[in-house]
């Protein structure tokens, strides 16, 4: 298994090269240079699995020979091991056809440790092999800066720095950042916006030569392609639960940087049988516009009640782009760099494909509200707002569909009070783990939207940590 780049300049890459890089040096993204199939024979021997074995099965066709099954094996099933429900990822039907897959029972409440819980245990094992330090430089719209650290935090040969969008997350997401002990955990806290945080990295990744000899940077942002490869497991742990009879599943994807539902791209490209894949948005919609009337271009970034979606530029959409222009990478790079200056668009037959595997909708805060209170209503069933947004989106593309449509859960109601309360419900206790996480020292730093104060931190830090 090779990795090339959506830029078209970087040799390919093997899994160990793309998971210790993360970004690619000319700026792309790496992808499959095939993505594997599995036959109808195989996902039906699958349907049994429980997640850890499906997980093994899945993930050791994107690994190829950088890591030997037994390794990986204990690898997956330490990951895994760590979640609460010993399903690791439940299904629960709400309505007719409709279901929710809770994806919030890992350690930090998120569907983010799905991935970040088995990139830790990667990084160690290659990290160990080579005797080789490395500095994770992250940005975070809520989620993957504590599914993150709490990965990674034992990990012998790293050094962690997270960017996020000061005051711009819950405090329960804030908290679980703040609050990890360690001394190789920085939580940086940027006077900006997510995509703010977001562009820094990029930036850093370009331009490694502030780092001490002998350090380079990885991602644990869904531009690690890692994260995507974990990420299609749960879409045939679902599926499979309806492959009996014959049945094609629709998915809704509360998503804001395109990595959630890239990975059910793939999966479906793999063969698994899924009907449509339901972009759901917040009033940061990007994505729905280019969707329902082919158009992407930024507007101006506002904070929500589901702050992990408020973002505009969608990393992980220039992966699917590589795909639908045929791997065009100067096509690629000129529709991406191109975002600041313009309206973007495809052709019209592209967008036709596009909208012949996507459906899309836009989903308001108060409509958010509205969504968690009839669904509690109705069924006893508390939603946080991401996963709200979710469910609307289904019961608006796929109303009537006789198919079954699996909404993501992908956090805890727990970790957003603000929305819960605004609908007229009480926000649950957290998990027994994070009970005392309101009474717990906090410790981070505010850093201006600067590439310059971030590589300057760094550089104070790990020349203090040699």
């Amino acid at each position: 298994m090779k990795y090339i780049s959506t830029r078209g300049r970087t040799p390919a890459q093997s899994f160990e090269e793309v998971l210790l890089t993360g970004l690619a040096p000319d700026g792309g993204l790496f992808v499959p240079e095939s993505v594997p199939k599995v036959d109808r024979a195989t996902m039906l021997s699958w349907k049994n699995l429980g997640y850890a074995e499906l997980a093994f099965e899945i993930i050791r066709l994107y690994t190829g020979d950088s890591i030997a099954d037994e390794d990986l094996r204990t690898i997956v099933d330490e990951t895994y091991a760590v979640f609460s429900d010993p399903e690791v990822a439940p299904l629960h039907k709400l309505g007719e056809q409709e279901y929710v897959l809770e994806l919030f029972h890992g350690p930090t409440l998120a569907f983010k440790d799905f991935a970040l819980q088995l990139l830790g245990r990667l990084l160690d094992y290659f990290l160990a092999r080579r005797q080789k330090h490395v500095a994770i430089l992250g940005a975070t719209s809520g989620d993957t800066g504590s599914a993150a650290m709490e990965g990674c935090r034992h990990c012998e040969f790293v050094d962690m720095y997270i960017l996020y969008p000061h005051n711009r997350v819950s405090e329960v997401q804030r908290r679980q950042m703040t609050t990890i002990q360690g001394s190789n955990v920085n939580s940086l806290a940027v006077e900006g916006n997510f995509d703010d945080c977001q562009t820094i990295v990029k930036k850093a990744f370009s331009d490694q030569g502030f780092l001490p000899e002998g350090y380079q940077l990885v991602a644990v942002n869904s531009i690690n392609f890692s994260r995507i490869m974990a990420q299609i497991v749960y879409y045939y742990f679902a599926a499979l639960k309806f492959v009996d009879n014959n049945e094609a599943v629709s998915f809704s994807v509360p998503t804001g940087n395109f990595g959630d539902i890239y990975a059910g791209y793939l999966a479906k490209q793999m063969g698994l049988p899924i009907d449509r894949l339901i972009i759901a948005t917040n009033k940061n919609d990007i994505l729905h516009r280019f969707m329902s009337r082919n158009q992407y271009n930024l507007e101006q970034l506002e904070a929500s009640l589901s702050p992990s979606m408020d973002i505009m530029v969608s990393s992980n959409f220039e992966r699917y782009l590589f795909d639908l222009f045929d791997q065009d990478a100067h096509r690629v790079e000129a529709f991406v760099t191109g975002l600041n200056q313009d309206v973007q668009q495809v052709s019209d037959q592209e967008w036709e494909r596009a909208k012949a595997v996507f459906d899309s909708c836009r989903v308001d805060d108060e409509t958010t509200c509205e969504t968690i209170r009839d669904v509690f209503d109705q069924y006893n069933y508390l939603l946080d707002p991401h996963t709200a947004t979710g469910v609307k989106a289904a019961r608006e593309c796929r109303a009537g569909s006789k198919n079954p449509v699996i909404c993501l859960a992908t956090a805890h109601p727990a970790k957003f009070s603000e929305a819960i309360e605004k609908a007229g419900l009480a926000t649950p206790a957290l998990p027994d783990h994070l009970a005392d996480l309101m009474q717990r020292e906090e410790r981070f730093t505010v850093l201006p939207s600067s590439l310059d104060a971030v590589k300057a931190f760094i550089q104070d830090s790990l020349k203090d940590a040699q």
